[in-house]
């Protein structure tokens, strides 16, 4: 695996200079920043990365004060005591997309940040203390007790209120491939602990955090 100061020094040639690759980096908040988000503004980001998942970002930004609208600002409380009837009739509000699946995840979702916050010392707190260190078991934990945020939505959440966590995107693996970490798109539980261990060293080794390394890796190749 190369070092991931090799990996640096290509992604300023090829992005034509240093100032334009720190210009382009993320900037995760802290722990304490994290500590002061709200539920809501978490089911909020949560649910618009969930309806954005296969479709044009620009369709949902659109639509987003609908959306707002009919799920009472994303109220935990209110959004996950609505009704069968309430989510069915969202299924004929043309003002928003109507997919069940998705629909329905919303309420489930708010539900799940409740019991949160009921039985595993908050949402919010949790979020904020899981180590960037080991955030694919926290991929996991989302994948599990959420509704519509396998695959790369749970981690694309994280990424949207700014919780340190590396990205597997295309050009992320293909750096990952490149430069040696990785010989294979890493799609099981193991194979993602792999890229864990790699971005750990590297982390180590760099300082810089995990969004910013995942940034770094896909500016450094064509």
């Amino acid at each position: 695996m190369q070092s991931f100061e090799v990996i640096y020094k290509k992604a300023i040639d090829r992005c034509d200079g240093e100032e334009a690759v720190e210009n382009a980096l993320p900037h995760p908040r802290t722990i304490k920043q994290l500590k002061k988000l709200t539920d809501e503004f978490c089911l909020s980001n949560m649910t618009c990365r969930i309806f954005q998942a296969g479709l044009n970002r620009k369709i949902i930004d659109n639509k987003w004060p609908a959306f707002e609208e009919v799920f009472h600002q994303f109220n935990i409380d209110v959004v996950r005591m609505m009704s069968n009837e309430a989510l069915e009739a969202l299924m004929h509000e043309k003002r928003i997309v109507r997919h069940w699946g998705k629909i329905q995840s919303v309420r489930h979702n708010a539900q799940a940040i409740y019991e949160f916050n009921e039985e595993q010392g908050g949402f919010v707190n949790t979020l904020a203390e899981w180590p960037s260190s080991n955030i694919v078991s926290l991929w996991d934990v989302l994948k599990k007790q959420f509704k519509q945020l396998g695959g790369a939505s749970g981690p694309y959440f994280l990424r949207r209120v700014k919780k340190d966590s590396f990205l597997l995107t295309a050009d992320v693996v293909r750096a990952l491939m490149n430069w040696g970490a990785i010989d294979e798109v890493p799609k099981n539980k193991k194979q993602k602990q792999y890229v864990q261990d790699c971005m750990n060293e590297w982390h180590a080794e760099s300082g810089r955090s995990y969004s910013q390394m995942s940034m770094i890796l896909a500016l450094s190749i064509d």
